[in-house]
């Protein structure tokens, strides 16, 4: 699989944690920045990271902010995206079995690297389980007219 990244400057050091997750998994990654603590804007990469999953070019994404909540609301915003802020590994379980979510956003200032590369690993294989959750899933894509 190959894994887009995205992070602002509140995440960098966790996406630098993540990406030895991801490549010790076997899987490529694909990261969008940002390269550095200096200051700079969630929504540059995480927009660009949504973007690569919705294009095809990703599989699956992880994006992260201090909080976790700008950056998922910026994934959400690129059709075709299904952004899921997760702060355990439970909730990343269950948003690939029940919501299908293609993208995970994580809180750099709330999740510690152990529980984010616990919640990576689980996210990246955890299968949707389809059933009745894909009518709930088709039905949220409609929304996005």
């Amino acid at each position: 699989m190959k894994i887009a990244l995205g992070c602002d400057h509140g995440g960098y050091e966790l996406k630098q944690e993540i990406i030895k997750t991801i490549q010790g998994m076997g899987h490529e990654v694909e990261d969008f920045g940002c390269y550095n603590l200096d200051s700079c804007d969630y929504p540059d990469f995480g927009a660009a990271a949504a973007r690569a999953v919705a294009e095809g070019k990703c599989d699956k994404g992880i994006v992260i902010c201090t909080t976790g909540i700008g950056i998922s609301i910026t994934a959400n915003k690129i059709k075709g995206i299904r952004c899921a802020h997760c702060a355990d590994s439970l909730e990343a379980e269950m948003t690939r079995k029940h919501n299908d979510a293609n993208v995970m956003a994580i809180g750099a200032g709330f999740t510690g690297k152990n529980m984010a590369n616990r919640m990576v690993e689980v996210f990246l294989t955890t299968e949707f389980e389809g059933g009745r959750h894909q009518r709930r899933v088709d039905k949220m894509m409609a929304l996005e007219g």
